[in-house]
């Protein structure tokens, strides 16, 4: 297994949960995440607050390497202007409801993974390179990742790493760390569990600081209407657990019971719907 991994963290629930297991399985870690116009830019946020967390409660003891994270946030200025999507600054309303709704094709970043992933690719190269040591890239995919979105299939994954296989040098020291590949949202949240505890960190204190809302308000708070609050919501409603981040809506910040009555509503009309298929 490789020494050293870096993260793709945006700072939803997924890939923070990534970065717990990437501290528990190699050496180093680095973590980067992008600034791409992206109108829930509150994900930035709690990501430097999540990394920053980890580096002054992770004990070295716990950790295999030692827990402190290299981590940056990549601005790719001007992007969002040229982007035709409802996530980017400009772009239409963020629609609500279920993520296996027809609208939500309007939330597709156009071949945002694919702009992610070069970059990410190179750092790894570089760190390989720069240790003569194989560096692995870990990424959050996981079962259920959505048929909306094309580039999280695995065929576009094999055909990006052709590609990045056919234009470098030294390629092969760099790797894939997918530990999520086989599971869904549900078992990613229980490995965060697992994990906190063998990190002897808190579980609201990691999971209060992520953001899955694609409708943040102003204030920071989560919508908990849009798709990817109420997918988030729904594995908390399974687990059993309480959703530590504050979410509002119209009138204001709202009790995490309102929000969770909501979700449940929404899934009864969705399976109710599938039925009659």
């Amino acid at each position: 297994m490789a020494k050293h991994v870096v993260v793709s963290l945006s700072g939803g629930m997924d890939s923070s949960t990534l970065l717990l297991r990437a501290l528990k399985e190699y050496d180093t870690v680095t973590g980067i995440s992008f600034d791409y116009g992206q109108k829930h830019k509150v994900e930035l946020e709690r990501a430097q607050q999540l990394v920053d967390y980890l580096n002054d409660n992770c004990k070295e003891s716990d950790c295999y390497g030692g827990c402190k994270i290299n981590y940056r946030q990549i601005k790719l200025d001007g992007l969002a202007d040229l982007l035709d999507s409802a996530l980017v600054d400009g772009g239409e309303d963020v629609p609500e409801g279920h993520y296996e709704n027809d609208n939500m094709k309007e939330t597709v970043v156009p071949n945002r993974n694919k702009i992610f992933a070069s970059i990410v690719q190179a750092v790894a190269l570089s760190v390989a390179n720069r240790t003569e040591e194989n560096c692995d890239i870990a990424l959050g995919i996981h079962a259920g990742d959505h048929a909306v979105y094309p580039d999280c299939r695995q065929e576009f994954r094999d055909a990006d790493d052709k590609a990045f296989r056919e234009g470098n040098w030294e390629h092969e020291r760099v790797g894939y760390f997918t530990p999520y590949l086989l599971t869904d949202k549900l078992g990613i949240l229980k490995d965060g569990l697992t994990l906190c505890e063998r990190l002897f960190i808190g579980f609201d204190e990691v999971y209060s600081r992520t953001n899955t809302s694609y409708k943040p308000f102003p204030s920071g708070n989560s919508d908990y209407k849009s798709a990817s609050s109420v997918e988030r919501i729904e594995a908390f409603i399974t687990l059993g657990r309480k959703d530590p981040v504050q979410y509002e809506d119209e009138s204001g910040p709202v009790d995490y019971e309102v929000a969770r009555s909501h979700v449940e509503g929404v899934l009864t009309d969705h399976v109710a719907i599938k039925s009659l298929d």
